[in-house]
C-alpha cells in the first residue's frame, strides 16, 4: 500500500502493513550526546511521530552533515547517510529524484547549514525538492567546543570571540522564506506536541520542507532558549495555527495586527477583534510570510512557532522525471559514436 495523493509529500511511499512504535525506530547504538542536551527530546519526538507517520522503515531515508544533529541517523532504526560538512542538501537531492518511493529527511544544524551549507540549503529551497530540512539551531558551533555560530547573538563570547561577536546573525526563517521555501516552520526541542504538529504538517507537503527546531546546547550556549519555557514564555511565544486569530499570552492579551507593510504585537484591548489578523499559512503572498518572520528578534522578545508558510508550486524531483520521460529511451551510443560527425537532435521516433 502505498500513499498516491500527488499534493502529498509521500506520494508513492510504501506504508508499513504493521502497527509501528517508538522501539521501532530504536538502534542498538549508544546515543552521544552531551546529558541535558536537545537532541535527546527530538531524538524521542521524531521516533514517535515515525511510528505515528507509518511508513516502511525501509523506505525512509535520513541524510545529515557534520555535527552534533548530524549523528541523528546512527539512532533511527532507517536507513541513513552521515554524509559530508554541509553537503547533506546535495546528496538528498540525488536520492529525491531517482528514488520517489523514498520519504527523504535532511537534518542539520545552524553551523551545517547556514555556513559551510548555505549555498546547498538555499538551492534546495528554490528548487523546491521534495525534502523535509530539519534545522537544529542552538546558535554554537558544539562539536568543534563552542565557536560562535552563523546564529549566534551579537556579543556572543565563545573561544573564537573573546570579545564578543560582532556579526549580524541569520534570521533563519527569513532566510528561508527569501530563498522561495514552499513551506516554513518552527519549533521549541521541548515543546513535543508542537513539535509534532510541525513534523506532520512537514511530511505531508510536497516540496522542500524547511523546519528550524530551537534547541538548547547545555555545554556550550546553556539557557540561551530558558525565556522560552519558563513563566515568561506565554507572552513571548506567538503559536500559528492557520485560519485562527493571532492572539497570544497567559490570558490571549496580546495581538497581532497589521502596521503599514508589516506586522506588529498590540495589547488586545486596543483594538478591535477585527484588526487582530487571521493565520493563514497558505497565502500566496510571500510578504505575509515575511512579516511574521520578522515579528522575532534575537532577545527572544517575540518568537512565533508552528508553520508560517504551506504554499504548492512544482518540484524539482517531479520535473527532472517528467523530462526523463519525455525524452524517451536513450539511442545506440555506439552508433552516435561511430556516426558522422554532424547530428540533428529531435523528437523521439514513434
Amino acid at each position: 500500500m502505498t500513499i498516491t495523493d500527488g499534493h502529498n509529500g509521500l506520494a508513492h511511499v510504501p506504508l508499513s502493513l504493521t502497527p509501528q512504535k517508538a522501539k521501532d525506530y530504536t538502534t542498538d547504538q549508544e546515543v552521544r550526546w552531551c546529558p541535558g542536551c536537545g537532541d535527546y527530546v527530538i531524538l524521542a519526538t521524531v521516533r514517535g511521530f515515525l511510528a505515528e507517520l507509518g511508513l516502511r522503515r525501509e523506505n525512509l531515508m535520513f541524510v545529515s552533515g557534520i555535527g552534533c544533529s548530524s549523528r541523528f541517523p546512527y539512532y533511527l532504526d532507517a536507513y541513513g547517510i552521515h554524509s559530508i560538512h554541509g553537503r547533506a542538501p546535495a546528496i538528498a537531492t540525488g536520492l529525491a529524484v531517482t528514488r520517489p518511493d523514498l520519504s527523504v529527511w535532511v537534518v542539520t544544524g545552524d553551523g551545517d547549514a547556514l555556513s559551510i551549507g548555505g549555498n546547498h540549503l538555499i538551492h534546495a529551497l528554490r528548487r523546491n525538492v521534495n525534502l523535509t530540512i530539519l534545522l537544529f539551531d542552538n546558535r554554537i558551533y558544539g562539536l568543534t567546543k563552542g565557536q560562535y555560530s552563523p546564529t549566534s547573538e551579537p556579543g556572543t563570547v565563545t573561544k573564537s570571540t573573546p570579545l564578543g561577536s560582532v556579526d549580524h546573525p541569520f534570521d533563519t526563517l527569513a532566510l528561508a522564506l527569501g530563498a522561495d521555501a514552499s513551506f516554513v516552520g518552527r519549533a521549541l526541542d521541548s515543546d513535543r506536541s508542537g513539535l509534532t504538529e510541525v513534523l506532520r504538517a512537514a511530511a505531508a507537503h510536497r516540496g522542500a520542507a524547511f523546519v528550524e527546531i530551537l534547541q538548547d546546547c547545555p555545554i556550550f550556549n546553556d539557557g540561551s532558549f530558558d525565556v522560552l519555557r519558563r513563566e515568561e514564555a506565554p507572552r513571548r511565544l506567538i503559536p500559528l495555527r492557520h485560519g485562527e486569530p493571532l492572539r497570544f499570552g497567559a490570558e490571549r492579551e496580546f495581538a497581532v495586527v497589521r502596521s503599514g507593510f508589516g506586522l506588529a504585537v498590540v495589547r488586545a484591548d486596543d483594538v478591535g477583534e477585527v484588526e487582530v489578523v487571521v493565520h493563514d499559512a497558505h497565502s500566496a503572498d510571500p510578504g505575509y510570510a515575511h512579516a511574521l518572520a520578522r515579528l522575532g528578534d534575537q532577545q527572544l522578545n517575540h518568537v512565533v512557532t508552528g508553520v508560517l508558510r504551506d504554499v504548492a508550486r512544482p518540484t524539482y524531483d517531479d520535473g527532472v522525471r517528467a523530462q526523463l520521460a519525455a525524452a524517451g529511451e536513450p539511442g545506440d551510443l555506439q552508433a552516435l559514436l561511430d556516426g558522422p560527425e554532424t547530428w540533428t537532435v529531435g523528437p523521439p521516433a514513434d
